[in-house]
């Protein structure tokens, strides 16, 4: 096999001839003089800007006393260099562009897309998943982002975010949606909210009302819990996602019921939601006072906490609770939120539900074969299979406790 040979050494054009006007002691307006061209020709050759031809090769060998090939060779090996040099950068600034455009190592570890050296084949895979023609391209999401108060989020993750939920959203099959048939459900929703095990009814519940639901975990400094949207702006295919960033049953049913709130009151837009954040503006105000009225009548809520403070027993909690047909969990989280109960306090109750929604994550589709009650069923066992918490920790023996104080 025939090696390639390159120059171990590439001299430019401004080393050469500064090298021999420094040995003659000359400037580059003596050279000028001598070779009969105007000072900016000289500039440019020196710069490498201007090609040595054969004539300016002639010239530069008169003035130096060396051959014409000693200049056509150097013009010759500078450009091949200079070429090879772009030839190499090309590829690295295409994908240093496409690294910019998205968090590209989280996205192929979650799958969306296909680990690969091809810089063209990584280009492609990325205008495919934001629907775009060149990378260059803005995708075309309808934004309408709230950055989080306390942490900067990389809208660039948050942008590849939502074009996931897009994407697994096209790909399901819903009913034909009716706003009021949703806000006539929403007290029919809510009534799961008393096990935990019910969250694994809730996407084909919307589904079944034209709601398109996704679970999307989070990327990276995104600090999204859900988000509300329309495809493509049509207000009659809405779209509710969430991330599960907090694993807890409070979180899940409060975000559920905020997006909701967003497609009922018909707010535009693709709405990506840091709920860390409180009423940053009207909307979220609206979804905001909207999700807590429907998770907990406002004046049962108002009465109980008249009736209660300054200290919240957990078997008053467990007792409200139960008379509104909602878990625990949603009394203890929205009282923590307050400031009302120290967040440090009656955790056990903030349940977990990832769990039970695992066949629904980052998915458009749960797998058909696995019928609702077997995943409940899975769930229950599950939960039935942790370990059983000491007695002063159970729910039982301290309202018992409660009572008799």
């Amino acid at each position: 096999m025939t090696q390639k040979l390159q120059a171990a050494r590439v001299f430019p054009h401004r080393r050469v001839i500064g090298e021999e006007l420094e040995a003659r002691n000359w400037t580059q307006p003596d050279l000028s003089e001598i070779m009969g061209r105007p000072s900016q020709t000289i500039n440019e050759i020196i710069k490498g800007t201007k090609q040595i031809t054969p004539e300016t090769a002639l010239e530069l060998s008169a003035a130096f006393g060396t051959s014409a090939e000693f200049w056509t060779n150097l013009e010759t090996s500078y450009r091949l260099f200079v070429a090879r040099k772009q030839n190499q950068d090309e590829p690295i600034a295409r994908k240093s562009k496409i690294y910019d455009m998205a968090p590209i190592a989280e996205m192929i570890k979650l799958g969306w897309l296909t680990k690969t050296k091809s810089v063209d084949e990584l280009e492609q895979q990325i205008c495919t998943f934001f629907d775009v023609s060149q990378v260059d391209q803005q995708p075309k999401l309808a934004l309408n982002l709230r950055c989080s108060q306390h942490r900067e989020p990389n809208v660039n993750a948050q942008l590849a975010w939502a074009k996931r939920v897009e994407n697994l959203a096209r790909q399901q099959n819903v009913e034909t949606y009716d706003r009021q048939k949703l806000v006539q459900a929403i007290p029919e929703l809510v009534k799961l909210s008393v096990e935990p095990v019910n969250v694994v009814r809730v996407p084909e519940f919307l589904m079944g009302l034209g709601v398109r639901f996704v679970i999307v975990p989070h990327l990276s400094k995104t600090y999204l819990d859900g988000a509300a949207l329309h495809l493509d702006d049509d207000m009659s295919r809405p779209v509710i996602a969430l991330t599960l960033r907090y694993n807890r049953i409070d979180n899940f049913w409060f975000t559920l019921m905020h997006e909701i709130a967003h497609i009922v009151l018909e707010h535009e837009g693709l709405i990506l939601d840091n709920l860390d954040d409180g009423d940053v503006d009207e909307k979220e105000r609206e979804a905001n006072e909207m999700a807590r009225n429907w998770l907990l009548a406002p004046s049962d809520y108002d009465r109980f906490i008249q009736q209660t403070q300054p200290v919240f027993s957990e078997a008053k909690i467990i007792f409200f609770a139960a008379q509104q047909l909602r878990h625990s969990g949603i009394i203890v989280g929205r009282l923590q939120r307050e400031g009302r109960v120290p967040y440090s306090c009656l955790k056990k109750h903030l349940m977990g539900v990832k769990n039970e929604l695992q066949d629904w994550i980052d998915v458009a589709q749960r797998d058909p074969s696995k019928s609702i009650i077997a995943m409940m069923k899975r769930s229950t066992d599950m939960r039935k299979a942790r370990p059983t918490p000491p007695s002063e920790l159970d729910s039982t023996h301290m309202i018992r406790d409660d009572r008799d104080q």
